[in-house]
């Protein structure tokens, strides 16, 4: 449920606030049960490789999307953890964010470039979004200016 703060908050402010990590599949499998439970809620299915959404998935759609994805994950990311989905409240969730684990680029790294999940499940009318591309050379790494300096 959103709070009354959030519903200012555009979307893209939203996808980058506070979220929890589901760890566990088991986890996982409580968070696709709360959202299949309210499936009959409007619901947005936003497959970042397709323009936005124009209109909310219907329950079919969503519990549909949700078995696909669900087998996907647990194909494509080995590991006894998962790791990859996130969501704005583990309990009432509102925004989801899930990473493709054939693609998760530096999702996990310190590079400061913010990497968009491949799919997002949202109740707010999502809007395009565009891989950031840095403006400027990564920073050399600690081991690079050692080098650099003792060159002299």
């Amino acid at each position: 449920m959103m709070n009354s703060s959030e519903v200012t908050l555009s979307f893209e402010q939203r996808l980058w606030g506070r979220f929890s990590g589901v760890l566990r599949w088991s986890q996982l499998e409580a968070l696709w049960e709360r959202v299949r439970t309210a499936a009959a809620r409007r619901w947005y299915i936003y497959d970042l490789e397709a323009a936005p959404p124009m209109r909310p998935a219907s329950a079919e759609e969503l519990i549909a999307f949700l078995n696909r994805v669900d087998k996907h994950l647990r194909r494509e990311h080995e590991y006894d953890y998962c790791g990859i989905v996130y969501a704005d409240d583990l309990y009432e969730p509102s925004l989801i964010k899930i990473y493709d684990p054939g693609n998760l680029g530096a999702v996990c790294g310190p590079s400061g470039n913010r990497v968009l999940p491949r799919w997002i499940v949202s109740r707010m009318q999502p809007t395009a979004l565009r891989q950031q591309v840095p403006t400027e050379l990564p920073a050399m790494k600690w081991w690079q200016r050692l080098f650099r300096s003792s060159e002299g």
